[in-house]
């Protein structure tokens, strides 16, 4: 066998060993009875081979990045109080649900766009396509190695990330009709547009700006459009004193928010890896390498300075280190060298100690830090695939402020008009209340009282 083949025939094999009985097929393949599984792997075209198992580990990489939100859902539940439990897994299974149908209805299509397109915008969707023809060509190859089946789940669960960064933000006071309708603005017009602007062939990409997996088209875009949000709701009520000095609110369940954490760090696995686009060996290795050390990295840079300023070594700020760690190399775990990656992760796990304190002490209440991790740390690291990577700095900069300017600007003016139209914070006594009680009519822990 080729080169290509003898990588990929061990995990082809395991697509394939249900064919390997007399007369049966799998992925529509089927195997003569006469020839031996051995021989019909053999005999593999190298193409079909690495087709096969590429589009197989897009798949693997799309689950593994749905399981990031079960990990999103439980991080930003444990840190916050018990009553707003119910609230925060209602917000998040919303969220995966309204990203996949909006990605399918009009996002897909608006982020790739299928024919001519300005670089800037190009409306899209499924709606209006003749159904043959659009059977055909989603069961298609594209120009890489998947079928387009694949990379619509594997980025419909992108766009659905964006939208979870800011559930995290307003969590404990927002009204949840109100972030429903915002959630469903932002990730069905507005993530679709700004991404096609590097992922769809658009103005940036075509001038050289670089992001391999998101580190700005996800991760900063929800930072920035979380942090217009919070500005438009205000601070949790018992956040500030008289004089407007922070106080801690304890999170209900760390047990839970690190479990989260440890989830994150599983799914991006997927997120990153799988934005190589296909089972490339040595490229797949290398990212999850890259990957691992820049989480690593921030995780062990979060916990060497949070005691210096802190004077206690604060687990939810190692917690936060081990995402911007995370974040920070998503732009570039491509190509980073490993010592790259360590410096960039320990980097972020730097800037978010500082961002969220700073954040804190000026009056912007983000109880999970999800504003630091994401805007801040996800601009550091697209700024880092300027440095060391293979973007050009000044267009690498360009890309940073068009995405914090653009997510910024468009959710507070969305924001605005939702609380105009619908109102977007709850009243004081549902607050005190607690959300579960107050929108759900449900308590996460009933027989406890406490956690106010």
């Amino acid at each position: 066998m080729g080169r290509a083949a003898a990588f990929v025939a061990p995990a082809l094999a395991l697509l394939l060993l249900a064919a390997s009985a007399e007369g049966s097929a799998v992925a529509g393949v089927r195997i003569p009875s006469e020839t031996t599984f051995a021989e019909y792997v053999d005999n593999l075209s190298e193409e079909y081979s690495f087709f096969t198992v590429s589009n197989l580990w897009l798949l693997i990489a799309a689950a593994m990045v749905f399981v990031m939100h079960t990990g999103f859902a439980m991080l930003e539940s444990g840190l916050s109080r018990s009553k707003n439990t119910v609230n925060i897994l209602y917000k998040n299974f919303f969220v995966i649900s309204c990203g996949l149908v909006t990605y399918a209805l009009v996002g897909y299509n608006t982020m790739y766009p299928p024919d001519t397109f300005n670089g800037f915008f190009r409306m899209g969707g499924w709606f209006g396509i003749d159904s043959d023809k659009f059977m055909e060509v989603m069961s298609s190859r594209s120009g890489n190695n998947f079928a387009y089946w694949t990379d619509f789940i594997f980025q419909a669960m992108f766009a659905a990330t964006a939208a979870t960064i800011v559930s995290g933000a307003v969590a404990e006071r927002i009204k949840l009709y109100s972030f429903m309708v915002f959630t469903v603005l932002l990730v069905g017009l507005v993530y679709p547009v700004a991404g096609s602007w590097t992922w769809g062939g658009g103005w940036l990409e075509r001038n050289g700006f670089v992001d391999f997996a998101g580190s700005s088209v996800v991760h900063a875009f929800g930072g920035y459009a979380a942090l217009a949000a919070v500005l438009v709701l205000g601070p949790r009520r018992g956040k500030y004193d008289a004089k407007g000095k922070p106080k801690a609110i304890p999170g209900h369940n760390l047990s839970i928010a690190a479990l989260g954490v440890f989830l994150l760090w599983f799914g991006w696995y997927g997120f990153n890896g799988g934005s190589v686009l296909d089972a490339h060996p040595e490229r797949v290795g290398r990212v999850f390498v890259t990957t691992s050390l820049g989480a690593a990295s921030g995780a062990f840079a979060a916990m060497l300075v949070t005691p210096l300023i802190l004077k206690k070594a604060d687990l939810s700020m190692a917690l936060n280190g081990v995402l911007a760690g995370l974040v920070g190399i998503t732009a570039s775990a491509d190509v980073l060298s490993p010592g790259a990656a360590m410096l960039v992760g320990a980097i972020s796990g730097v800037i978010v100690v500082g961002s969220i304190l700073f954040f804190d002490r000026i009056g912007i209440d983000d109880p999970v830090g999800a504003i630091s991790v994401h805007g801040i740390c996800g601009t550091w690291g697209t700024l880092a695939a300027g440095i060391w990577g293979e973007g050009r700095l000044l267009w690498q900069i360009v890309g940073c402020l068009a995405y914090a300017i653009v997510a910024f600007a468009v959710s507070f003016l969305l924001f605005s008009l939702v609380k105009l139209i619908m109102g977007v914070r709850v009243s004081a006594e549902e607050e005190d209340e607690g959300l579960d009680i107050a929108e759900h009519g449900q308590q996460a822990y009933p027989e406890f009282t406490g956690g106010k």
